[in-house]
């Protein structure tokens, strides 16, 4: 699964999946863009450690300016962009409750991150990766959207609009050689999943483990597989698709 020499834009790349996609793209030498609201200095130096190359870009999802911004920064740093990866969202800053409880602005944030956001920087990626003569958009959707998990309805409505995104996305682009596909992992060990769920968190990865065929709780490790299978050539006749990452919980 080769993307050596590649240039990749993982967005919410300062923790989490999107520094795990950092590090394991870096190292499988492609030339990785960092985006994220936050500082991803971290991100850039763990790269560095293992001998690849990053650039660090600030990104706002939700302004189309600052995804333009982003992608102009990669291709001037490295000449081209040939993959984007939409993992930039908004989870753990979120609240769960009963969808009647849950606050109108926490609604309306969720959309404009999860949803606005990767509509965004698609449409400043697009034309990039479009003169490489095409390429790869992979996005990060749920097990909340394909299991349909209560109590977060904001959240599992979002991810669930990020599969027909997708869908929609990977037929217009087709023309372009641009394939476009969506991941859907179960809860995974990260900062984000340990903001969401709170004093919760010991037990709602007891339950979704006690749901899966493979009896562990997924890792950030064990997403990136996919993204790489997906941004290289040997997944290049697959679009549209969703791969659900959730240790057997939901079978397509």
């Amino acid at each position: 699964m080769s993307v050596n020499g590649k240039t990749v834009l993982i967005t919410g790349a300062a923790r989490g999946i999107g520094q795990e996609a950092a590090r394991i793209f870096a190292a499988a030498g492609a030339n990785v863009v960092a985006a994220d609201i936050n500082d991803c200095s971290q991100t850039v130096e763990l790269v560095g450690k293992e001998g690849g190359k990053a650039l660090a870009v600030e990104l706002d999802v939700t302004d189309a300016a600052s995804a333009l911004a982003a992608v102009e920064q990669a291709v001037g740093e490295f000449g081209r962009l040939d993959a984007l990866i939409n993992n930039a969202a908004l989870y753990g800053a979120l609240r769960g409750g009963r969808f009647d409880a849950i606050a109108e602005a926490d609604w309306d944030a969720s959309m404009n991150v999860n949803v606005k956001g990767i509509w965004n920087c698609c449409k400043a990626a697009v034309p990039a990766i479009r003169q490489q003569g095409g390429g790869s958009i992979v996005n990060i959707s749920s097990l909340a959207a394909t299991f349909g998990m209560p109590f977060s309805l904001h959240y599992t409505t979002s991810k669930a609009a990020v599969i027909g995104l997708t869908r929609g996305l990977a037929r217009e682009l087709g023309r372009d050689n641009i394939r476009v596909n969506a991941i859907a992992p179960s809860a995974v060990l990260t900062e984000g999943t340990k903001e969401f769920f709170a004093d919760k968190t010991e037990v709602a990865l007891k339950t979704v483990k006690a749901g899966q065929a493979l009896q562990r709780n997924l890792e950030a490790v064990d997403v990136t597989g996919a993204m790489t299978w997906l941004v290289s050539d040997d997944s290049r006749f697959v679009t549209g698709q969703t791969i659900a990452v959730d240790g057997g919980t939901v079978f397509h």
